[in-house]
């Protein structure tokens, strides 16, 4: 087992936080800005039947991969004393897991994909559960140089994996080889990026089985896991059911309307997420300082995220017309819906991330599994009723009537008040509006897309930098967090 003498110093949290947050922005950009051009290429060169096929294996391996590793890994986050200790029993039960779930992917992917009307997907989802075990192999050294704000090293691995998975993935579809082209890229990438992991690790690889911890991780872990499969039910269920229902080119459809609105999340809310939890970790000691660090936090991320989701939905048509060309029009109305959603979802990520590091992850649980009663049959219905659109309509519906409330009231149990909650989002929210409302103004009255997009994210800009200004001084959490 690694000792307390083989760790190298951990850094101290002031001004940490606040280079790690501006490396991972940089890091998410970069790759942000690189998976969009590589998208297109890959969206224009294979067609939504193609996209809806490779859907059907990618949903199979997110499902593994919510809980793969059973949550353990985010313990070495949270861990106050030297994660030493723990890392090489951490390291043994997500490999092991990892393993033993690669191994049930490739003997159940026939079962899985006949019953999502996709047998022709079977072969992909051999090939991308390959990606279960890498995971699992580098879950310790990602976990510590999150804890350790490596966030420099990361955005290195980062963009290896998405840069070798690209290139792989458009000459691949270039010569023909269909959705298999984007599921080679993805393990390419995956593989790469693995062997940089292992180079970067704060400490050094080890496998071992402490006794003494084992209990205690799964206890923290499990709760969480369970959290992990629940949200990605109601990640993922959308896309289960319009498969399922509607088949694989309106599955395509929706799938580039699902990866549109994750624009945002990933380039605001994953940043975030790459620092926030260490963050309030390093605070949890103080109840009154880690509440503040929320709030500070949930006003920049809200200032940056709200605007940006509104400016695209009002847009939404008009951005799926320019990006992807008229043949993907009809993902145009779902996004407008989806991007309504990734707001929430930014918001409901902080606080999951603030609740589970003080210790809540069995309230998560909760919540998420009431979300996936309540979104289950509100999508078979809305589905039904008005196809990709009502799908879309559903998610939103579901996030705002019992999704949201119920975090509401889980930060309410952790300290955080209403009052406290509603001040810090009512000046994002008031620009979130100005920019929805300007985008409707603008798409309108402008025919080309191109100028509609360039004046609405022209004033979406203004708005943001507006805000910033107004919560300028909330930046000081990232450069000293008391």
């Amino acid at each position: 087992m690694t000792t307390g003498a083989d760790a190298p110093a951990e850094p101290e949290a002031p001004g940490r936080a606040g280079r790690a947050l501006g490396w991972s922005f940089l890091n998410v950009a970069v790759g942000r800005f690189g998976t969009i051009a590589i998208g297109i290429a890959l969206a224009r060169l294979l067609g939504p039947e193609e996209f809806g096929t490779y859907a059907v294996a990618f949903v199979a391996l997110m499902a593994i991969l919510s809980f793969n590793e059973l949550g353990v890994s985010l313990a070495i986050v949270r861990w106050q004393e030297d994660p030493a200790e723990i890392a090489p029993t951490v390291t043994t039960i997500s490999l092991g897991m990892s393993a033993v779930l690669t191994v049930a992917a490739m003997v159940a992917a026939p079962w899985f994909t006949s019953a999502m009307g996709a047998p022709e997907a079977t072969g992909l989802v051999r090939l991308l559960s390959l990606c279960v075990l890498i995971n699992g192999l580098v879950a310790t050294p990602a976990a510590l140089m999150q804890r350790m704000f490596r966030q420099g090293q990361r955005m290195v691995v980062d963009q290896v994996n998405v840069w070798v998975g690209a290139v792989v993935s458009v000459v691949l579809a270039a010569l023909g080889m269909g959705a298999l082209s984007l599921a080679v890229g993805r393990l390419a990438g995956a593989a790469v990026s693995a062997v940089l992991f292992l180079r970067y690790s704060p400490l050094p690889y080890r496998l071992g089985l402490d006794r003494r911890y084992v209990n205690g991780l799964l206890a923290f872990g499990l709760p969480l896991a369970g959290a992990s499969v629940v949200v990605f039910l109601v990640g993922f269920l959308d896309q289960l059911i319009v498969g399922r229902l509607l088949g694989a080119v309106m599955l395509g459809y929706y799938v580039l309307a699902t990866n549109l609105a994750s624009w945002p999340i990933t380039l605001f809310s994953q940043p975030m997420r790459s620092v926030a939890p260490a963050l309030f970790a390093r605070l949890q000691h103080d109840a009154l300082r880690t509440r503040e660090a929320f709030g500070r936090v949930l006003r920049l991320l809200a200032g940056i995220a709200l605007p940006a989701c509104a400016a695209i939905a009002a847009t939404a048509p008009d951005l799926v017309r320019f990006v992807y060309g008229a043949e993907w029009a009809p993902a145009g109305e779902v996004l407008h819906w989806l991007a309504m959603f990734a707001a929430l979802r930014i918001l409901f990520e902080l606080a999951y991330d603030y609740v589970v590091v003080l210790g809540r992850s069995n309230a998560i649980l909760a919540v998420q599994i009431v979300g996936i009663f309540a979104l289950a049959p509100a999508l078979w219905v809305a589905v039904g009723w008005r196809g990709i659109d009502g799908a879309a309509l559903a998610v939103v519906a579901v996030a705002v009537l019992v999704t949201g409330p119920m975090y509401v009231r889980l930060l309410r149990l952790s300290g955080i008040r209403l009052g406290s909650l509603v001040r810090a989002l009512v000046v994002p929210l008031l620009g979130a509006v100005v920019c929805y409302a300007l985008g409707l103004v603008v798409a309108a009255g402008v025919e080309s897309p191109f100028l509609t997009l360039a004046a609405a994210g022209t004033a979406t800009l203004a708005v943001i930098a507006v805000l910033l200004w107004w919560h300028r001084g909330d930046l000081q959490t990232f450069r000293s967090p008391g």
